[in-house]
């Protein structure tokens, strides 16, 4: 079996979002299916239909973040350490072209967020950041052309 790594925040989340489908969304479908089917004909009945097709997201989804979770490797990115980059590390960065700076925390594939500054370790950038160290300057391919990054600061928090 694949294991996952993932930060504990990160299957925090999942099996909070497990544990709302199974305890809210399951039940809530269950009775849109019968109130839709009180409603006489399903073979017409779009509610019905609709409550259905969400029925059937939800337990694709269940199905999905139970495999997920029972798969999970925590890995807790305060007890790492060293001067290279690696899973959990949180790296500052200048981008080269614009002296902008920028953070990113490198963690597990589903619990990536780009918006909350979480890359997955399997994106691009972090492939390329992994075992870098600080000074060092790395390329990454992007839509517009190679972005060139070069490490300020490594941190594990």
């Amino acid at each position: 079996m694949q294991k996952f790594p993932m930060t504990a925040a990160g299957l925090a989340a999942l099996e909070d979002e497990l544990r709302t489908l199974k305890s809210v969304e399951r039940p809530a479908i269950i009775r849109a299916i019968a109130e839709a089917r009180a409603h006489g004909d399903l073979s017409e009945n779009a509610e019905y239909h609709a409550a259905r097709e969400r029925q059937s997201f939800v337990e694709g989804r269940i199905a999905e973040l139970e495999e997920i979770v029972s798969a999970v490797e925590v890995i807790d990115p305060a007890a790492l350490s060293g001067d290279t980059v690696k899973f959990g590390a949180t790296i500052h960065l200048v981008d080269e072209d614009n002296d902008q700076e920028v953070s990113y925390q490198i963690v597990g594939l589903y619990e990536a967020d780009v918006k909350q500054r979480k890359l997955s370790i399997t994106s691009p950038l972090a492939k390329a950041l992994i075992s870098k160290r600080v000074g060092d300057t790395v390329s990454v391919p992007a839509p517009g052309g190679d972005r060139s990054y070069e490490i300020l600061k490594i941190s594990y928090v």
